[in-house]
């Protein structure tokens, strides 16, 4: 066991406060041992079907060269660390699991097939609540000495640029509005928040056609976050609402809107409490928290499990959990700088963790999105565009960081970069026996295909500085991917005002403007070519192409948001 949170638990008056159920009884530190074993338990290894595609993807990127033996680097399960002790919560934390432990119950009453997404809801609550009481109180330890790592991912951590509160004045999840209407039923809706998720359910449901694309009872998912969309919303009545639909058109996924709602209201009220406290004075909340390993997965995986929810079949494959960890791993790269000013507490750069497993967390975000960009990511399991389009929702709503915090001083080197090198990986094992990363020198196309050429050609003429790593990027991918297909003008007006631009950027003198420009082009761009990425005939295409430009391609502008460490815990709300 690695916990190096609380120590001893004192024993608080407040318990008797807590719900009267015996889940929700548990102090902190039982929720989460009994939230591990729960998906421990529920968890689906990997099946044949799925190992034979990711053989199938590996044997044809062997037989593009010779096999070359490579470092490998493993990671332990998260889920093999026991979560951290905390503390109990306050009264007023209790007060808040009792109000919960009611809602929950009326749902499991009305709605029995979802009491496992209801356990799960109290128990992530109640650690929720042990963690922020946690990082108030628990007097700060003393900084172990720093450990030098002499791993390829720890030699490659980039110094981050220097930045303010000013530069996240960009970072709104309502965002800028897409060209194309996606949501039929409400106009608040038309965000690039909710767009880009209904983007997702569209290309998984192409061939699958579960339904999952026009039902607007399984849409409601996303109901909970409409404050961050608009924050005059009536969510008793929005709750209202919801419930009397449910009693006329019921799904399970449905319900399981109203437990992730429930959760979402819960968690945005524990951290509203902590922040007003320590802008009053009352306490002094420390830049990062105690979250470790297990528990920061833990904490993560309601809210990933029910915002990009399976089928109930695929809902606790191993490949599935491992894809909604990491989706939420790149999230919080992009989003750790202002984490930190507004104190969130859900960031995984932000938790007391070696640099190492984070390094290693992100460049796994990195292996997935080279698989997801394969043609055998997407035949065994519906929910397997997350991550791709994930990073490219990110890139082209100027959201992400990809653009603005990336941009740093000059090119790192191509040759020999561990990240380039980085082989396809699904990362299954990553919350339960672990996972391993293959870095070896990667495989490329000897010739383009007629698009991607026409792609290349374009580069050269009009950018002639940023061709040759254009170039070879785009051989690169067709190695992973195959001949591309994709809508040749769409791809590259949006690769020419992000990606191009970015490597111009990052090969000129550092300028925080140029930075900006490029940053918020993206989202410009976005909101006149998203419409693209729905097409049924080349939308994958694009997107394939788009997430390995942003997500893979040197020089890694992605990886560049994992050298943050917080300092401090100022500033205003923002959207956090």
């Amino acid at each position: 066991m690695n916990s190096r949170g609380a120590g001893a638990v004192p024993k608080a008056s407040a318990d008797s406060l807590l719900p009267a159920r015996s889940s929700a009884q548990f102090r902190p530190t039982e929720a989460g041992n009994a939230l591990a074993g729960l998906f421990v338990n529920r968890t689906n290894g990997s099946t044949d079907q799925y190992r034979d595609f990711q053989n199938a993807a590996q044997q044809r990127l062997d037989a593009l060269g010779t096999r070359h033996s490579g470092t490998t680097l493993h990671l332990a399960g998260a889920l093999q660390e026991a979560p951290r002790e905390f503390l109990p919560p306050d009264e007023e934390g209790c007060a808040r699991l009792r109000h919960l432990d009611t809602s929950l119950r009326m749902i499991e009453a009305a709605f029995p097939e979802v009491g496992t997404d209801a356990e799960i809801c109290r128990l992530t609550c109640a650690m929720l609540e042990g963690a922020w009481r946690s990082r108030a109180l628990t007097p700060p330890r003393a900084e172990e000495p720093a450990t030098a790592c002499d791993c390829p991912l720890c030699r490659r951590l980039p110094t981050p640029p220097a930045r303010t509160l000013d530069d996240y004045r960009w970072r709104q999840s309502a965002g800028r509005p897409l060209a194309v209407k996606t949501w039929p039923y409400r106009r608040e809706l038309d965000s690039v928040l909710t767009g880009g998720w209904s983007w997702t359910r569209q290309l998984n449901d192409l061939e699958h056609d579960l339904g999952h694309r026009n039902r607007f009872e399984d849409d409601i998912l996303v109901f909970h976050e409409y404050k961050r969309v608009i924050d005059t919303i009536d969510t008793t009545r929005l709750t209202q609402h919801v419930e009397d639909r449910l009693a006329e058109n019921f799904s399970t996924n449905s319900a399981r809107a109203l437990v992730s709602g429930l959760f979402a209201a819960h968690k945005r009220s524990v951290d509203e409490y902590w922040l007003r406290q320590h802008d009053a004075g009352r306490i002094t909340l420390p830049p990062t928290n105690p979250l470790g390993h297990g528990s920061y997965s833990l904490l993560q995986m309601l809210d990933c499990l029910f915002w990009h929810v399976a089928p109930d079949t695929e809902l606790w494959q191993e490949e599935n959990l491992a894809s909604l960890l990491l989706c939420r791993v790149i999230d919080d790269m992009a989003d750790v700088r202002a984490d930190a000013l507004t104190g969130e507490i859900s960031n995984f750069w932000l938790a007391e963790m070696p640099a190492h497993t984070k390094a290693f967390y992100a460049a796994c975000a990195i292996a997935l999105v080279k698989y997801g960009c394969t043609p055998e990511a997407h035949r065994p399991m519906w929910n397997t565009w997350l991550l791709t389009t994930t990073v490219v929702w990110m890139g082209l709503t100027g959201r992400h960081a990809l653009w603005f915090d990336g941009i740093t001083e000059g090119l790192p080197p191509s040759e020999g970069c561990p990240l380039c090198d980085l082989q396809p990986n699904p990362c299954t094992g990553i919350l339960t026996h672990g996972t391993a990363l293959t870095i070896a020198p990667r495989p490329a196309v000897p010739a383009l295909s007629p698009r991607s050429a026409e792609l290349s050609a374009r580069c050269r003429a009009r950018h002639p500085g940023a061709w040759p790593l254009f170039d070879a990027e785009l051989h690169a991918f067709e190695a992973v991917h195959g001949p591309w297909r994709g809508d040749a003008d769409n791809a590259w007006e949006i690769l020419r005002r992000t990606y191009v631009a970015a490597v111009e950027a990052s090969g000129a003198a550092p300028s925080p403007d140029r930075a900006r420009q490029v940053q918020q082009d993206a989202g410009v761009v976005g909101s006149e070519r998203f419409h693209a990425l729905h097409d049924p005939l080349t939308g994958r295409e694009d997107t394939a192409l788009l997430a390995y430009m942003f997500g893979c391609a040197h020089p890694h502008f992605l990886w560049n948001a994992t050298g943050y460490r917080p300092t401090d815990v100022a500033g205003d709300w923002l959207d956090g």
